[in-house]
């Protein structure tokens, strides 16, 4: 090459004289001048020293052989390059290009052994630079290979393996294949996780659930590795699930209704009711966290993968290891464990429970609340009633443990005794009393008060008041006494016979009225009626309430307890005694003029024409005053 080289220097001496030459004759024939470059005419393949020359066909298969030592490539291009230089900072690359690329030494960092004749991957940045250098560069090379394998297992569902490398918002990065990839919080674990930083230089395997190609973005997730054997696990307990097999779990979480149980890649749910023979409200108070515990199998479901287990199972039921003290009549102690409008039921043990029915509580023929009665986790002492261990029933007594006050009813309460007690009920009947614990009766409200007509016992009495009774009969059968309040004092109507007689004037007080009549007080408290035609006064003015009129007893019904008045009648008795009075006033002076007539005719033997005309006049006015009483009278 060098030779040939001096060949055709020499030869381009020798002929650029002559170029000129020839410039400088052509100038004066031609009115342009043609201004030629040296070499244009030069003959590349003469050799003027003879000492070699080339064919066409030879110079063309020297320049494919010449073209052949150099590689065909593009930019962007993955090539395998060898180390051919090693400076402090940088690596010499040779590509088989004219040029060799030089690569930072920053990105051989994970090969630390790195020597002349390694080959190495890189990526052909640019041919030619700005300065007309080879740009290579490894990391990108990585990276490039490392997307294409990222895609790659995302199509194909492999497992890859990389390192976490920091912490981030949401989440951890992971180098993956030389390329950092993104891990979410939620996609680190089955169960959350909270902290990040004791995952920062694990390395650990991930499935690449996601990938954007157009910003190479890609997302891997460690628990899909987890649930994926999960599932496998589910796969192969289900296979082997039996009703009745006992395994063992972990408890995962706790809610209300219930404890999820681990039974190792299985959940399970354990009900509430299926925890303890006993009641409980919440799983907590005999379940923890993190607690490993044996439980058996109820059901399965294939289908939705539900396994319903069992806890108070795998030891015997409590009515079946009954102690044989708790028989028929025995006393026990319970606690409240729930509460209804027809009783409660005392937990005697664990999963043993009886029932105390509201007859059961007290002797009182009164109806009881249970619900204020008992109280939930409170404690009481009860005789067994009826016990049935086949159908797990027991009936208890609270009211059996004293004895019953009504066998000795008659010598305790005999009829017209009397007696104290407190008001525990109100209808709009009676009032019902309770004179000691089981012991109590009703007065009717026709028997609160001798003089006094109540619409309603309230008006009388309340609720916790303290009242004298007075027995009036016993039932002992259905357990229910008469009372009467009334019947502490005497009759008074007796007495009121004599002091309100019918058509005796009183005078009392309008206590209250409506359109058919008034309701009015006289004395000693004692309330009578008056109908609204009695209620007429003699000037036709009303009567309202709180007006004091006089009245006029026109009925009086002591076995009703009920008096009529009128005030109507006490003026329209006024006016006929008025019209009596003149009556009887005419009838004296009548009666005077008769007798003046008849001694008149005894003193006279012999009438004279004038004492016949007195005696005349006489007997007109005694016929006038005959015909004023017949008016009168009519």
């Amino acid at each position: 090459m060098s030779e040939n080289n001096i060949s055709h220097e020499q030869n381009a001496e020798q002929q650029a004289p002559q170029a000129t030459a020839t410039v400088e004759t052509a100038t004066p024939k031609a009115p342009v001048a043609i201004v030629e470059t040296a070499h244009d005419d030069f003959d590349w393949s003469v050799d003027k020293r003879n000492v070699s020359s080339y064919s066409k066909e030879e110079k063309a298969k020297y320049d494919v052989t010449y073209d052949s030592t150099f590689k065909v490539f593009d930019e962007n291009s993955l090539l395998t390059g060898t180390v051919v230089g090693l400076t402090n900072t940088d690596v010499v690359i040779n590509i088989g290009f004219k040029s060799d690329g030089l690569i930072s030494l920053n990105e051989f960092r994970d090969l630390p052994g790195l020597k002349i004749g390694d080959e190495v991957e890189v990526l052909v940045v640019e041919k030619e630079d700005r300065d007309g250098n080879l740009h290579l560069s490894r990391k990108q090379a990585r990276q490039k290979r490392a997307w294409e394998k990222i895609v790659e297992v995302y199509k194909t569902g492999e497992v890859v393996t990389g390192t976490v490398t920091s912490k981030t918002k949401g989440g951890l990065i992971v180098d993956v294949y030389g390329m950092e990839t993104f891990l979410p919080g939620s996609q680190i674990d089955v169960k959350p996780v909270t902290d990040y930083d004791q995952f920062v230089g694990k390395t650990m395997e991930f499935k690449v659930v996601k990938v954007n190609e157009t910003i190479r973005n890609a997302v891997v997730s460690h628990k899909a590795l987890i649930e994926s054997d999960i599932e496998q696990q589910r796969v192969d307990i289900i296979s082997k699930l039996e009703k009745g097999q006992v395994l063992e779990g972990t408890i995962k979480n706790i809610t209300d209704f219930g404890a999820f149980i681990d039974l190792g890649g299985l959940d399970g749910l354990l009900y509430i009711t299926d925890i303890s023979w006993g009641r409980i409200s919440h799983p907590s108070e005999v379940l923890q966290m993190d607690q490993k515990i044996n439980v058996v199998v109820l059901d399965f479901d294939d289908e939705k993968r539900r396994i319903s287990l069992g806890y108070k199972q795998l030891t015997p039921h409590p009515w079946d290891t009954l102690p044989a003290t708790i028989t028929e009549g025995a006393k026990v102690k319970g606690k409240v464990v729930n509460i209804e409008d027809y009783g409660a039921f005392l937990e005697i043990m664990p999963g043993v429970e009886g029932l105390v029915h509201v007859s059961e509580i007290s002797w009182a023929s009164t109806p009881i609340n249970a619900k204020e009665f008992f109280k939930l986790g409170e404690e009481y002492e009860a005789v067994v009633v009826t016990l049935s261990k086949d159908e797990r029933k027991m009936s208890l007594s609270i009211k059996q443990l004293t004895e019953d006050p009504w066998s000795t009813i008659e010598t305790k309460f005999p009829v017209e005794s009397r007696h104290k007690g407190i008001v525990k009920n109100i209808t709009p009947y009676g009032v019902f009393v309770e004179l000691e614990t089981g012991i109590g009766g009703m007065i009717h409200i026709s028997d609160l008060s001798w003089i006094k007509r109540f619409n309603h016992p309230s008006e009388y009495t309340k609720v916790g008041n303290e009242i004298d009774v007075v027995i009036l009969g016993i039932d002992k059968d259905n357990r229910k006494l008469s009372l009467g309040h009334k019947q502490i004092e005497e009759d008074p109507w007796n007495t009121f016979e004599t002091i309100f007689p019918i058509n005796s004037v009183h005078e009392g007080t309008v206590v209250k009225k409506d359109d058919k009549g008034a309701t009015v007080q006289l004395q000693y408290g004692l309330e009578a009626y008056a109908p609204a035609r009695h209620l007429r006064t003699e000037d036709e003015k009303p009567i309202n309430v709180e007006d004091v009129k006089e009245f006029m007893i026109i009925e009086f019904d002591r076995s009703e307890k009920r008096i009529l008045v009128s005030h109507t009648r006490v003026w329209e008795k006024a006016q006929a005694e008025e019209k009596q009075a003149v009556v009887k006033e005419k009838r004296a002076e009548d009666d005077k003029t008769r007798k003046a007539v008849k001694n008149i005719q005894g003193k006279v033997e012999k009438a004279t024409l004038g004492d016949l005309g007195a005696l005349a006049e006489l007997r007109e006015k005694l016929k006038q005053s005959e015909g004023g009483e017949e008016k009168s009278a009519q």
